[in-house]
């Protein structure tokens, strides 16, 4: 559980002001990875059970990522809600990756 919590401060660091600048509210933007993280983080390893491999399966939790987010914060008003949610995600994941390469963590 420190694992997913440490993962999640993470993520909502990097995501919270990328949907601040896309002119969602303090609580729209952090709900909207509130929403997913938990099913990409723990369901990693049931979706990892399809045999598509370690990146096939980052790639389709990442997708379902952006579209959960993309409904969320498109209902909310949030104009090109899509093109910010890719960037959001594809900023967290990509730095997720490089942080845990450098220093371990999250």
């Amino acid at each position: 559980m420190i694992a997913w919590l440490s993962a999640f401060a993470f993520t909502q660091a990097v995501e919270v002001p990328i949907y601040l600048r896309a002119g969602a509210s303090w609580r729209v933007a952090f709900l909207a990875s509130a929403l997913t993280h938990p099913f990409v983080w723990f369901g990693f390893s049931t979706v990892g059970k399809l045999g598509l491999g370690y990146w096939g399966t980052v790639v389709l939790v990442e997708c379902f990522a952006i579209g959960v987010e993309t409904v969320w914060l498109s209902a909310r008003g949030v104009k090109r809600a899509f093109y910010w949610c890719l960037l959001a995600n594809l900023t967290s994941v990509t730095l997720g990756f490089v942080s845990r390469w450098a220093f371990g963590w999250p």
